[in-house]
């Protein structure tokens, strides 16, 4: 049985290749059935934030993926409540109608429930 992995997402997706790089191993773990979830934690909520103008900021729009992580079989997908609060989001707005909210509390649990975690 494959060993399941959590990828834990913290950068906005504009300050670097690490928002692009989590969702890429994220969908390629989905496509081979690997048993894998993703959350978003900090400064990575800003990735579900709508109407994003990635092309301002040279970047490539990671909408596109985010929408894709169904189709890649990929159901767990969480994000911290906290991290979304303290920023100002507002969860009704997300990008994904997927995303299980969670309490600060329930992050170290979410976590043990996976073999493998990786941060970017």
């Amino acid at each position: 049985m494959p060993k399941s992995l959590l990828i834990i997402s913290r950068q906005a997706p504009w300050s670097g290749p690490g928002a692009r790089e989590a969702l890429d191993i994220v969908l390629a773990g989905g496509a081979f059935d690997l048993p894998i979830g993703l959350l978003f934690l900090d400064d990575g909520v800003w990735q579900l934030a709508p109407r994003q103008h990635a092309t301002t900021l040279q970047q490539k729009d990671l909408s596109a993926n985010l929408q894709a992580l169904s189709l890649f079989g990929v159901d767990q997908v969480f994000a911290c409540g906290f991290s979304i609060a303290e920023r100002g989001l507002d969860p009704q707005d997300l990008g994904l109608d997927e995303v299980q909210l969670l309490e600060t509390a329930q992050l170290s649990a979410l976590i043990d429930r996976y073999d493998q975690v990786i941060t970017l």
